[in-house]
């Protein structure tokens, strides 16, 4: 038998070589059931919790309500006629017997200037008055006033009370002509923007957009912006009107904005397809979520290594990444997965297979020989016609 040429184990030699280092570097979808459970348990830099859903039990409370409460606590409200920087007040003085604002003239007092006596009752309305940034109003021959902080009420007993020495038993009147510290800012996804005045300071967040004319668009795909006292918090636009309970007060100085943000979840690893899935509906759940993303792939996957990654806020509002584990080769599985939530920007992984990386090697080997089989044949098949 010859031997086969140089060149043929040249090439054998070069084939093995890049079989070994292709060995260090199999292709794969992702890391298997153990190496997620192990990478976690050695996190120091990021520490993770790994979470084995077995029954209901296991299942994460929902986070919702806890954190609008936090956020947004019930505050008591305040007077609707409470006075406050950038209102707009009406003021009318009546006067009976000797005026000083309501004068034949129509001015302050009579012709020459004089006080007048009049057996009827006169009214005179002044200018609209703006309270400054400092929470001042200016009443003629009454002076400066500071009303910031009081009702109607107060401010028209402020005002009769520095007019006592000028004028015969004042009489005032005071309404808000346009209300600035009692409103709330509405903007975003809505029929009419703007600012909206709380009639009765028991104004729900939802009776807040119905006032602005309703959402435009899905209810599903909005979400809720309150920002109060320099503390902001999110709300779906169907978690409110599905729970009660997170429909707080709106509160005088809210700035709310409705956001099309719809939801939506990855999902990645050794699954039928890699991509970004929206929710279908207003919430899913994890067995419908596997459903619409084609469940594991049987070549590649691993039905025991069922994974969903989610950062979950906790009493103090802090972020810690845990990690959901499902083994779908236990029938009790199929029943937990009805029952667990998908949030938004959940990630669902599908471990890979431990069984393929042997399949995967013994694979690569069978595609490095072919090569060098094929040529080993044909030189012998030209060996043995040259004999």
């Amino acid at each position: 038998m010859v031997n086969p040429p140089m060149q043929v184990k040249t090439l054998a030699s070069l084939i093995l070589l890049a079989g070994l280092a292709g060995c260090a570097t199999l292709p794969t979808s992702g890391p298997t059931r153990k190496q997620i459970e192990k990478s976690a348990a050695t996190e120091a830099t990021l520490p993770i919790k790994v979470v084995h859903v077995v029954t209901a039990a296991d299942l994460p409370a929902s986070e919702t309500s806890a954190t609008a409460a936090r956020f947004l606590p019930e505050l008591a409200p305040p007077p609707t006629d409470m006075v406050g920087p950038g209102d707009v007040l009406n003021i009318n003085i009546y006067e009976a017997g000797v005026t000083l604002f309501a004068g034949s003239g129509g001015g302050a007092g009579s012709q020459g200037g004089a006080l007048t006596a009049d057996p009827g009752v006169r009214a005179q309305r002044l200018p609209p008055n703006r309270v400054n940034d400092d929470g001042d109003i200016f009443i003629p021959y009454g002076g400066k006033l500071h009303v910031v902080g009081h009702t109607l009420g107060e401010v028209e007993t402020m005002i009769r009370r520095s007019l006592r020495r000028v004028s015969e038993n004042p009489q005032v009147v005071v309404t808000l002509d346009q209300a600035i510290t009692n409103s709330v800012i509405m903007s975003g996804e809505v029929a009419k923007p703007g600012r909206l005045v709380l009639q009765t300071n028991r104004e729900t967040l939802s009776d807040v957009v119905a006032l602005a004319g309703g959402y435009r668009g899905n209810a599903r795909d909005l979400s809720l912006r309150v920002v109060r006292r320099n503390e902001k918090f999110d709300i779906r636009m169907d978690e409110l009107v599905s729970n009660p309970s997170l429909d707080v007060r709106a509160y005088p100085g809210d700035r709310l904005m409705l956001i099309n943000a719809p939801k939506s979840f990855a999902v990645l690893g050794a699954g039928s397809r890699v991509e970004q899935l929206p929710f279908t509906r207003s919430s899913i759940t994890l067995a419908e979520a596997m459903s619409n993303a084609g469940g594991v792939n049987p070549n590649q996957g691993d039905p025991a290594a069922v994974f969903v990654f989610r950062y979950v806020t906790d009493a103090q509002g802090n972020e810690e990444p845990v990690v959901y584990h499902f083994n779908m080769m236990k029938a009790g599985s199929y029943f937990v997965v009805q029952r667990f939530e998908m949030r938004d920007r959940d990630v669902l992984y599908f471990g890979n297979a431990a069984a393929n990386q042997p399949g995967k090697l013994f694979q690569l080997i069978s595609q490095l020989f072919t090569p060098l089989m094929t040529v080993t044949a044909a030189v012998q098949t030209v060996n043995n016609s040259n004999n």
